[in-house]
């Protein structure tokens, strides 16, 4: 299974130190979500970074500075009118089905109740059969990976995998705890358990 990090939203001094963490360990997409941060902010907090890194990095805000820093994607949120492109946020089935093939990446949820914002989890009638469905009977030419987001910890990996899921996205699970490499280093163990071609992407 595939694993991508996602950023605190706000500024975090464990952050930087933990992003060396993180890529030493394998992870090929950090994704930097910071909704409050201005452009000029968030790319003066980019250029501070080794440019080593910069392909591995996707944002999700103030998508020009992609192309500028030779970063390594932007991320759409739901709402984006955008019809395709690298990777996309969607909370939906109908969503879903139509991304699928105008996406490389779809991150899909909540699938579990969320680590990070209260009350945000799966409505109660949630037809999980039919997400199986879409996501089991994707043929793999063009069709984006899907990632499941939203609660997922290292022991949930295994219900993203029966769901048919090709990875996740952590955030809670790594930055609510005291060591987020570690953190992230349980997550990455517990993903490759699941097979043999699991890694980080």
């Amino acid at each position: 299974m595939r694993i991508v990090v996602i950023s605190p939203e706000s500024a975090d001094p464990r952050e930087v130190p933990a992003m060396e963490g993180f890529f030493a360990a394998g992870l090929e997409r950090y994704h930097v979500r910071k909704p409050s941060w201005t452009g000029p902010e968030l790319e003066a907090w980019l250029r501070r970074l080794p440019v080593g890194w910069r392909p591995r990095i996707m944002l999700h805000q103030h998508h020009s500075l992609s192309a500028i820093l030779g970063l390594g994607g932007r991320h759409e949120k739901g709402d984006s009118q955008r019809a395709e492109g690298e990777s996309r946020s969607c909370h939906d089935l109908a969503q879903l089905r139509r991304y699928l093939r105008s996406y490389g990446q779809v991150v899909f949820g909540p699938i579990f109740p969320s680590l990070t914002k209260a009350g945000y989890e799966p409505a109660a009638d949630f037809p999980w059969i039919e997400l199986r469905a879409v996501l089991r009977g994707r043929d793999d030419r063009g069709c984006a990976r899907v990632l499941a987001i939203g609660g997922v910890t290292a022991d949930r990996l295994e219900r993203c995998a029966e769901l048919g899921f090709d990875g996740a996205a952590v955030m809670g699970a790594v930055w609510n705890e005291p060591d987020p490499v570690r953190a992230f280093a349980g997550i990455l163990g517990a993903s490759e358990r699941l097979g043999s071609t699991c890694h980080a992407a």
